[in-house]
């Protein structure tokens, strides 16, 4: 198996997830990412949201996504970077999925409540909402990781 750097396994998975694995040769992972990847895609419709969110069209993007297929997307994608980065980090690296985990359940609250929440009077959609709240998924998960590790340290 090929040894990706972190930095490399993460951005290749951000890609598509899978493509960290399919690169360190663990296939069968790395295959199953894709499909769960495009079948999730497909069924929820998300490209099409993505384009109609990118051109300023919220309302045809709420219509057009399937948002009980969505809501998988944010735990399939962070768990296929997260895989990636184990392979890569150090062994002795503690706890190092929790900032991932974090994302995950941030992503997931964003696309519940994109419809809901404006920011300065505008609506971002089910795309650009998820996306600001993968910054403080990332955040409470290293504050996390950094307190269990700290408390850890203290016994």
């Amino acid at each position: 198996m090929k040894k990706l750097s972190k930095l490399e396994a993460i951005l290749w998975n951000v890609a598509l997830p899978g493509f960290s694995q399919l690169l360190a040769g663990d296939y069968i992972k790395g295959l199953l990412f894709v499909a769960l990847e495009f079948i999730i895609n497909v069924k929820s419709h998300f490209n099409l949201g993505i384009l109609y969110s990118f051109v300023g069209k919220m309302d045809r993007s709420y219509a057009t996504m399937d948002f009980q297929w969505l809501m998988f997307y944010p735990c399939v994608y962070m768990f296929a970077i997260w895989d990636a980065y184990r392979y890569a980090m150090p062994p002795d690296e503690k706890l190092s999925f929790l900032p991932f985990v974090f994302a995950a359940y941030s992503v997931t609250i964003g696309i519940m409540y994109s419809k809901e929440i404006n920011l300065f009077g505008i609506n971002l959609g089910p795309v650009f909402l998820p996306m600001l709240f993968l910054v403080p998924g990332i955040f409470i998960g290293l504050l996390v990781r950094h307190i269990l590790i700290k408390k850890s340290f203290q016994k």
